[in-house]
C-alpha cells in the first residue's frame, strides 16, 4: 500500500493545504475548510484505489464535508468496472481533516494542518463526532504511563522515562474551561503547561520527536482527530491513548448531544459496547499497514507553512509509515503556468 499511495497522499494534503492557506488571515475559516475539502476529494478522486471515509470532517460545525461513509478514488467513479481490476483492487479506510485548525487559518495563527490517515479497510477506529480524552507521550514512555493515572503521576514517569526532571517538561493542554483542574495539577507538580486553542493532532506527533520541546498531550479534544493522532504515534512508536467523552457535562459544551443516555444509545448503534475503555493506538489503528500525511497549512513546530510565491508555492509535508517504519519530510515546489522564478529558501 505504502509503494502505491504513498507520493499520492502527500499530493492530496498538499493541495489541500495550498487552498486552505489563500485564506490564510482573512477571517474566514468555514471557506478556508471549504475549499481544502474541495482540493482534497479531488485529488483523491485521481488515485486508483475505492476508498471510503470513515472520519469525516465538519459535522460538528455544519461544515463542507467529506462525509462518513463517502467513497472516494477512481474505482469508485460509475466506469470503474473499465479501468479497476476486481482482483487487483485497492480497498482502504480513510480519516481527514482537510483543515486541522480552522481558526487559525482564519486568523493567521501557527499550527493549522491539512492531515490524513489511511489503512486497508476494516483499520481505522470508526470514532464519532464526540469528545475523546487522550494521552500523547514520548516513545520511551510508551506503555508505561496511562491515561488512568493523574496527570502528576504520569508526568513523574515521563521525567524517569526520558532522564529529566518534571520542571523540565511541557505539557500541551487545549485552552478550554475543562481544563482548568488539569491545568493546575501540571502546574503543581512542576511541569510547564504550553496552552493551545486549536491543532491538536500536531502537539500529540510533536510528542514522539525529540527537539520539538513538548512532552506530552494531556486533556479532551475532538475524536476524530484523536484516531488520526493514534495512527500516526502507532507509526511512530510513541504512547497515545485515547477514551470517548459521551457526557456533555464534562466538555461543557452543546456540541456532543443532548444527553449522555442519547450518547450511549448512538454509541451502541455504531457497535461500540465498551464506552468506557482506553483505547490504545493500536486498537485505533489497527491495520495491517498504517499510512500518516500531513501538510502545513501555517508554520507550525513540525513544518513550514505554505509559502506562495509568483507563479508557485512551496510546502512542506510528513509521511509516515508502518510499513517501512519512516518518517519522511518532504519538501515541494508547485510549479504554476506563469512562474518566473523557483523560491529555494
Amino acid at each position: 500500500m505504502e509503494s502505491t499511495l504513498g507520493l499520492e497522499i502527500i499530493e492530496v494534503v498538499e493541495q489541500a493545504a495550498i487552498a486552505s492557506a489563500r485564506w490564510m488571515g482573512k477571517g474566514e475559516k468555514d471557506i478556508a475548510d471549504q475549499v481544502a475539502v474541495e482540493a482534497m476529494r479531488e485529488r483523491m478522486n485521481k488515485i486508483h484505489m475505492r476508498g471510503r471515509i470513515v472520519i469525516g470532517e465538519g459535522e460538528r460545525d455544519d461544515a463542507p464535508m467529506l462525509y462518513i461513509g463517502e467513497e472516494v478514488g477512481i474505482c469508485t467513479q460509475p466506469d470503474a468496472k473499465d479501468v479497476c481490476n476486481p482482483e487487483e483492487l485497492l480497498e482502504i479506510d480513510i480519516a481527514v481533516d482537510p483543515c486541522e485548525g480552522t481558526n487559525l487559518v482564519a486568523y493567521g495563527q501557527n499550527g493549522s494542518m491539512a492531515v490524513l490517515a489511511i489503512a486497508e479497510k476494516g483499520g481505522l477506529f470508526n470514532a464519532p463526532d464526540f469528545y475523546m480524552k487522550k494521552l500523547a507521550a514520548p516513545p520511551a514512555a510508551r506503555g508505561k504511563v496511562d491515561i488512568n493515572k493523574s496527570a502528576t503521576e504520569n508526568l513523574k514517569i515521563i521525567a524517569e522515562c526520558l532522564n529529566r526532571t518534571v520542571e523540565e517538561l511541557v505539557v500541551v493542554v487545549m485552552d478550554r474551561s475543562r481544563h482548568k483542574e488539569l491545568i493546575q495539577e501540571i502546574r503543581d507538580a512542576g511541569a510547564r503547561v504550553r496552552l493551545i486553542s486549536d491543532g491538536d493532532v500536531s502537539a500529540a506527533i510533536s510528542c514522539a520527536f525529540s527537539g520539538t520541546n513538548i512532552h506530552a498531550l494531556m486533556g479532551i479534544g475532538a475524536a476524530p482527530e484523536g484516531v488520526i493522532s493514534a495512527a500516526a504515534m502507532r507509526c511512530l512508536g510513541g504512547h497515545f491513548q485515547g477514551q470517548l467523552i459521551y457526557d456533555p457535562e464534562v466538555v461543557k459544551t452543546g456540541l456532543i448531544g443532548e444527553s449522555k443516555e442519547g450518547n450511549l444509545a448512538r454509541l451502541t448503534e455504531m457497535g461500540i459496547t465498551e464506552p468506557d475503555r482506553a483505547y490504545t493506538a493500536e486498537e485505533l489503528a489497527s491495520g495491517k499497514t498504517v499510512l500518516f500525511a500531513a501538510c502545513g497549512i501555517t508554520p507550525g513546530t513540525l513544518m513550514e507553512g505554505v509559502r506562495y510565491f509568483h507563479g508557485g508555492a512551496r510546502t512542506q509535508s510528513l509521511v509516515i509509515s508502518s510499513q517501512s517504519r519512516t518518517a519522511r519530510f518532504v519538501d515541494t515546489i508547485h510549479i504554476g503556468d506563469e512562474v518566473s522564478s523557483l523560491q529555494l529558501n
